[in-house]
C-alpha cells in the first residue's frame, strides 16, 4: 500500500508471502473468502468481535502462538464453531529447529500483555479497507520489487494464486517485479525457517540501490 499511494518514498520493496493483488470491485474480501472456504475459515471466524478471542482464551496463550507459528501445512486455517483449532489443543507440540522455545516465551509474554484482538483487527479491517481504496482500482505498483515466498505457504496454494504469480498476472499490477523466488520446504514463516537464504536474497536486491 506504501509503494501504490507513495511510490516517491520506496526505492524497492521485498514483499513475502502474501502477493499484491488488485482490488476487485465486484466482491468484498471477506465475501470473497466466505465463498472460497465457507464460514469456518480464519478470515470469517475473526470477523464478529470478541468472539475468537473468546473461544481460543480457555487454549492459552503460548499455546495458541504455538500453533500459529509451527502452522506448516498448505491448508488454510479453520476454526470450526465451539473447537477452537479442531483439534486436540492441548496436546503437546514439538518446536521445530527455527523457533527456540526462548522466541515463542518472547511472543507468548507480549500477547499476554496486549490480547490477540490488536492483530485480528486487522482482519476486521479488510472489507472497510476495500472500501477505502474504491480510488485505486485498477492502479498498478510502480517500485523495483522482489517477491518471496515458501512452497508450502497456505497463501500459496489459494486456488488460482500461483497461476497469479507465475503467469503475468502479478507482473501486469507490479511491472517493475525484478525476481520471483519459491523456498523449497518452507510455509508462511519463511523468513523464521529460512533466514541465512531469506537475508541473501534480500541482500542481493537491496545492494542494487
Amino acid at each position: 500500500m506504501l509503494c501504490l499511494w507513495r511510490p516517491e518514498r520506496v526505492k524497492g520493496l521485498v514483499n513475502l508471502s502474501v502477493p499484491y493483488t488488485p482490488r476487485d470491485p465486484r466482491t468484498k474480501p471477506v465475501d470473497k473468502w466466505r465463498k472460497l472456504y465457507g464460514d469456518d475459515h480464519y478470515i470469517c471466524r475473526f470477523q464478529e468481535p470478541g468472539d475468537i478471542e473468546a473461544e481460543l482464551s480457555p487454549i492459552g496463550i503460548k499455546t495458541v502462538m504455538q500453533k500459529f507459528l509451527t502452522y506448516s501445512s498448505p491448508h488454510p486455517f479453520h476454526f470450526p464453531k465451539g473447537k477452537g483449532f479442531g483439534d486436540s489443543s492441548a496436546t503437546p507440540l514439538d518446536l521445530p529447529s527455527w523457533l527456540p522455545e526462548d522466541d515463542l516465551e518472547y511472543y507468548s509474554k507480549k500477547f499476554e500483555k496486549t490480547g490477540l484482538t490488536g492483530g485480528i483487527n486487522f482482519y476486521r479491517a479488510l472489507n472497510l479497507n476495500w472500501e477505502l481504496t474504491a480510488p485505486w482500482s485498477g492502479a498498478q505498483v510502480k517500485v523495483p520489487a522482489k517477491f518471496i515466498t515458501g512452497e508450502l505457504d497456505l497463501v500459496y496454494h489459494t486456488p488460482g494464486t500461483k497461476e497469479y504469480i507465475h503467469n503475468g498476472g502479478f507482473k501486469k499490477f507490479v511491472p517493475l517485479l525484478e525476481d520471483i523466488v519459491v523456498i523449497e520446504g518452507a510455509a508462511h514463516f519463511v523468513k523464521q525457517e529460512r533466514p541465512e537464504e531469506f537475508n541473501l536474497h534480500i541482500y542481493d536486491f537491496i545492494k542494487k540501490f
